[in-house]
């Protein structure tokens, strides 16, 4: 192993021109790590923000989260991993994780076993959008079969995902997405999808009898969404989490329950996925791949926010 790798840094914020595929040293795993040859890095809609605005980093830093690879180094006394096992995984989140890189280290318990069924190129597809609608329908709506769940942004990289898992634990899908993306939902397994672009979702579904509610959008769909649960329901949003407090209280005003959901490592939910995946009840859709010289096109792409699926990045 050479001493160097390829990784995508940042030295500012900016646009898409401020990332740059530079020399950088490979990473030693610390204690309780495993150091991970990335074969494949998930783009997301966090890493454009993230270099666009930093929020909560400062530059400079390395760029991602999402990783599918293989382990060629494992820490002294961790157990989980040994060299050449195939994992995939959200290393260090919210912490700098540098996954668009050739090779990450992090947490053993950031990973998981891959997919079997998958390559890592889908693998990398899962981690962040997986465990986001994850840990927004299982963990924080506990989704039963039956129950009628509402997804807005139903095709995009976590709402494609969400229609999956939602249906896989037994219950009634309606998806928002704009018609050109209805049969592919359909194909997931949406029972119905509503055109956000010719009518109003909250008139739609104002006599469903909504169970949950998982928003993808926020904004002036936060309140609309509220108001169409049933008398106890759930309303789960991913766009604010810091709001939870003030979503909470408009709910109990509603008579209907509220929750923000802020992504974690998670290595038991990150199994829970591949389990679905491989029962084949989980499928993520690739909506292009980039070699990493190509990093600002990715980018550029997923700012376009007109992608079904997700992008990621080969390495």
């Amino acid at each position: 192993m050479t001493e160097t790798m390829r990784s995508v840094r940042q030295e500012t914020l900016g646009t898409s021109e401020v990332l740059n595929l530079t020399d950088s040293p490979i990473p030693t795993p610390n204690a309780s790590e495993i150091l991970v040859k990335t074969h494949a890095a998930g783009v997301n809609p966090i890493d454009w923000k993230i270099r666009e605005f930093g929020l909560w980093l400062t530059p400079p830093f390395g760029v991602g989260w999402d990783v599918s690879g293989v382990v060629v180094a494992v820490s002294p006394g961790e157990n989980r991993f040994k060299v050449g096992d195939e994992v995939f995984g959200l290393p260090s989140f919210p912490n700098e994780a540098a996954a668009y890189s050739e090779y990450v280290a992090a947490s053993a318990r950031h990973f998981a076993p891959k997919p079997q069924s998958l390559d890592h190129v889908k693998a990398a597809a899962l981690p962040l959008a997986g465990l986001t609608a994850w840990q927004a329908l299982v963990t924080a709506a506990d989704v039963q079969a039956g129950q009628k769940v509402l997804i807005h942004a139903a095709a995009g990289g976590v709402g494609h995902l969400a229609v999956q898992i939602a249906k896989a634990r037994g219950a009634y899908v309606i998806g928002t997405a704009s018609a050109a993306k209805h049969e592919v939902l359909r194909e997931l397994g949406a029972d119905e999808v509503i055109d956000y672009t010719a009518e109003d979702f909250a008139e739609a579904v104002k006599d469903a009898g909504i169970d949950v509610v998982f928003d993808l959008i926020g904004g002036d769909y936060e309140e609309r969404s509220l108001r169409v649960l049933r008398p106890g329901g759930i309303y789960v949003g991913a766009t604010n989490p810091l709001a939870e407090a003030e979503i909470k209280a408009k709910a109990e005003a509603l008579g209907v329950r509220g929750a923000t959901v802020n992504v974690a490592p998670d290595h038991a939910d990150l199994a829970q996925l591949a389990a679905l995946v491989d029962a084949g009840r989980l499928r993520p859709l690739i909506a292009e791949t980039f070699p990493l010289e190509d990093v600002r096109k990715a980018h550029e792409l997923s700012e376009s926010k007109h992608t079904t699926g997700k992008i990621v990045l080969t390495i």
